[in-house]
């Protein structure tokens, strides 16, 4: 039986934490977090797109997304629990394949034209996920920081 600080390295291996700094204002980066016509130009991995996007961006309101590539649908939901314009949001991240829900929890932190955002997702069932959706999320908010530098956003 593991002791409780074996149990909580345990614990912690099981955190994403992925911090980044994306040249656009605080504002900016919130609003393409919260839209779902600037989420489906950016959202999932290099080879996926988002062939399904339902947003209640509200606290309690539930969103549902298709991460598609050329044979494989990934599906994925969850519900928004915080919502505080412009510098915090969570939000509950469930894969449809095994139904393991998980939170994700971001704060944008402001610099002027820059935003820091600090990304926090867990418990993983284990390290082999965790490490697969740091892929994910690295390579998603790859394109996401090139998205912001398009200028090609409707209605900021």
């Amino acid at each position: 039986m593991p002791t409780g600080t074996e149990a909580a390295v345990a614990r912690e291996n099981l955190v994403l934490e992925i911090t980044r700094v994306f040249d656009a204002p605080r504002e900016l980066l919130f609003t393409v977090w919260s839209r779902p016509e600037h989420i489906v130009r950016w959202w999932g991995p290099e080879g996926f797109r988002l062939s399904h996007c339902e947003m209640d961006f509200r606290e309690g309101g539930n969103w549902r997304f298709c991460m598609s590539r050329p044979g494989r649908d990934h599906w994925i939901h969850g519900t928004y629990h915080e919502i505080r314009r412009p510098d915090r949001l969570s939000f509950t991240y469930i894969n449809d394949a095994d139904g393991h829900n998980m939170l994700v929890e971001i704060d944008f932190i402001d610099l002027g034209e820059q935003t820091e955002m600090r990304f926090r997702q867990w418990e993983f069932m284990n390290v082999a996920e965790r490490n697969g959706h740091r892929f994910g999320w690295t390579s998603t908010f790859d394109i996401l920081d090139s998205y912001l530098k398009t200028g090609d956003r409707k209605g900021d």
